[in-house]
């Protein structure tokens, strides 16, 4: 492996091995050195530790020990990168965006929360929302557990339960980091960053207990903007998209859903307003400006509120679902301890608006550290489209292999030192290889024998620098060793 390489390796070796202590009588002591293997299936550590062993050993994030246990599947990539905390490093896009939303929420009536821990437990990031004991969101294959009882949080809603408990305002944005496995291609990455927030009124201090006239009162104190605006549905539908009757009036909901409406449309305006002017600034001809901007209210379902909406934005020639919303369902609020609180919440992908703000194309360039990417943005200049740098070429690599015969690409039990595959376990190994320096990965060819039913997949992945040329060689020596630990970690049979 050439030094780059070699360097890279070591220096993910010393972080894990950094992170890794040993707990003994309540006392923080040196332990083996140990590395934390991603597995969807119970843990296998780097020296000679497996599942039955890990008791008594801990992983370190943010200045504190974590118990790690059989069920821990947070790679040393991941922990390396939660540090990075790119929604608050100044000048970023993902930064300059937030800035820009939280602008359009301000305080006294909000508060912004930047700076929560992503450390959660189970019960903040499933039990608190309603998820089911068998929902898919928690399993190892989807969710980074460090250990049986602790995740790196998955959306920005496990905080929402503890906030509204806190009950410190009337409305509040939370923006953070959040980790979940997925797909590796242009608009997936395993860390991004969302935004949510929500605005509720109390029916104790509302005069009269009218929370629709109150709230209609706030409404004609929101901005008016000048858009296209299409909502044709009413604001609730019996089957698509319900009251929640037995909290709240069909009066309540209305007000609600005007003042929700209102307050996103008028962020709308404001980023792609500026977005629109940052373009012709500099003689930008690819995004015309669309005279007034076009939006379109939908109907949606989400877990946590009823009505539900998502807005899209007409923009480059297409319709972009750009913010999901509605009206918070009044169990939250009931178990979080506040009863009397109603209201409206909504959510939104930090980095995929600034993709489109930006003219960003690919996620991984969020993560850059080169200053060809960095310099380009400025807090003196919240919106500049981005100018490519020179473009690398591509090397395409394919893996095909016999899945064991009691594997299945859903994942499920495990049998001997090999774990049962699923599809985001060869993303993971492949992250792990080559860092950001695979563009994607795809599923190019599946087959199953005809007589022995045993199935055949086969990935092409796509290696591809942002910040270099990446030499065959380096490619050759990255696949060989994503082939090795595909057989060592899931027991593939290579073709």
């Amino acid at each position: 492996m050439n030094a780059h390489l070699t360097r890279r390796a070591d220096a993910v070796r010393a972080a894990s091995s950094a992170r890794l202590k040993c707990i003994t009588s309540g006392q923080i002591s040196q332990c083996p050195r140990v590395q934390i293997r991603h597995q969807a299936q119970p843990t296998t550590l780097q020296g000679g530790h497996t599942a039955s062993s890990v008791k008594g050993l801990c992983t370190e994030i943010n200045g504190f020990s974590y118990p790690i246990d059989e069920w821990t599947n947070v790679p040393a990539s991941i922990l390396a990168s939660v540090s990075r905390r790119l929604h608050v490093q100044p000048s970023h896009p993902v930064s300059l965006t937030r800035q820009l939303i939280e602008s359009r929420f301000p305080s006294p009536t909000y508060i912004h929360y930047n700076n929560l821990s992503p450390v959660v437990t189970v019960s903040q990031n499933f039990d608190s929302l309603g998820f089911a004991a068998d929902h898919p969101g928690r399993s190892r294959t989807d969710t980074y557990y460090i250990n049986e009882h602790t995740v790196l949080r998955t959306h920005t809603s496990a905080h929402q339960a503890d906030t509204f408990r806190k009950d410190d305002s009337e409305g509040y944005t939370i923006s953070a980091d959040v980790y979940r496995r997925d797909a590796i291609d242009r608009s997936h990455y395993p860390i991004f960053h969302q935004m949510e927030g929500a605005r509720m009124w109390d029916r104790r201090k509302t005069p009269e207990g009218d929370i629709a006239k109150t709230v209609w009162s706030d409404v004609q104190r929101l901005p008016k903007r000048t858009l296209r605006v299409e909502d044709p549905n009413p604001t609730v539908n019996p089957e698509r998209n319900p009251l929640q009757a037995k909290y709240h009036s069909i009066e309540e909901v209305e007000a609600m859903a005007a003042h929700l409406k209102r307050s996103l449309e008028d962020v709308i305006f404001e980023l792609f307003s500026k977005a629109t002017e940052s373009a012709a600034a500099i003689g930008n001809t690819e995004m015309p400006p669309e005279e007034p901007l076009r939006v379109r209210w939908v109907e949606a379902y989400f877990p946590f509120t009823s009505p539900s909406w998502e807005l899209e934005v007409f923009w480059q020639g297409d319709w972009l679902e750009v913010v999901g919303c509605g009206i918070v369902k009044q169990d939250l609020p009931i178990n979080a301890g506040v009863p009397d609180k109603v209201g409206w919440a909504f959510g939104v992908g930090l980095e995929r608006v600034a993709m489109l703000l930006f003219g960003i194309p690919d996620i991984r360039l969020f993560w850059s550290q080169d200053r060809r990417f960095l310099e380009q943005f400025s807090s003196n200049q919240p919106i500049k489209p981005f100018v490519p740098f020179s473009k690398y070429p591509a090397c395409h690599k394919d893996v095909a292999f016999w899945l064991r015969s009691t594997s299945s690409s859903a994942g499920g039990g495990s049998r001997g030192n090999s774990q049962d595959f699923h599809e985001n376990d060869i993303m993971e190994i492949v992250r792990n290889v080559a860092g950001d320096s695979v563009e994607d990965v795809r599923l190019v060819d599946e087959f199953s024998h005809p007589i022995t039913a045993r199935k055949s997949l086969c990935y092409r992945i796509n290696y591809r620098s942002l910040e270099r040329t990446l030499r065959n060689e380096e490619a050759n020596e990255l696949h060989q060793m994503v082939r090795e630990r595909l057989v060592d970690q899931y027991g593939v049979e290579l073709r």
